[in-house]
């Protein structure tokens, strides 16, 4: 895994390079998601301390394993169904995938009762794809996210994500990353209050280096620094 790892740094500052960018703009996420907690801190261990998590439940029952990693930052990237807005803010220092006002409230709210301030990212449907969550590009759900961060003082909202349509050609998914670097330059040029705009997650193992070219902040990468997941 060490070796995975650099080679995926070595990859990321490649792509930063070429696009006149300094690597250190781009964090560097470890999908963690069906990997035991061992696979986990194995990760830990050769100096990633950036997670991501696709299900609550799933998370829920491999934390209390890894307690001891405390400065490990868990990520919740996943889609999230409200009623587990709750527990998601317990284990959660972010949720990087919220594509609803009413999910926002609910995180809002469970943050309240924690005593604590949640990192959230709003979640982008770029391809419009039936199957996948997310907000539409100019949507009135994304409006009412974006008017409604003031009310919600328990959110940090910093950014947008998105999961473009799958094209085996990472060129292919160009075009999708692009549109969501306009769509985030467009909501930060109205610096709307309590909305930030410096967080663009974009990009994974196999399209990681097209979406530092067009401006990612952020790549979710599991495949290449643990291999090949058990199908779920």
């Amino acid at each position: 895994m060490v070796e995975n790892i650099a080679l995926v740094r070595e990859r990321i500052t490649t792509a930063a390079r070429r696009a006149g960018r300094e690597p250190n703009e781009i964090a560097l996420m470890a999908v963690s998601k069906t990997f035991l907690p061992e696979r986990i801190r194995e990760a830990y261990h050769a100096g990633l301390r950036l997670f991501g998590e696709n299900r609550v439940q799933e998370f829920s029952e491999k934390a209390t394993a890894l307690v001891d990693l405390p400065d490990a930052r868990w990520h919740l990237i996943g889609h999230l169904q409200s009623n587990k807005a709750r527990k998601a803010a317990e284990l959660f220092v972010a949720v990087d995938s919220v594509d609803s006002l009413r999910l926002a409230e609910k995180l809002n709210a469970a943050a309240q009762s924690l005593g604590k301030k949640l990192a959230v990212l709003i979640e982008v449907n770029v391809g419009g794809e039936a199957a996948k969550s997310g907000v539409a590009p100019g949507s009135p759900d994304l409006e009412d996210l974006l008017r409604a961060a003031p009310s919600l003082e328990h959110l940090e909202v910093r950014g947008l994500m998105t999961v473009p349509p799958f094209t085996d050609d990472p060129q292919g998914a160009r075009p999708y990353f692009r549109k969501l670097r306009e769509l985030r330059d467009q909501i930060a040029a109205r610096k709307l209050p309590a909305v930030g705009m410096e967080v663009l997650s974009m990009g994974m193992s196999h399209d990681f280096e097209v979406a530092i070219e067009e401006g990612s902040t952020c790549v979710r990468v599991g495949t290449a620094i643990f291999g090949e997941r058990a199908k779920t």
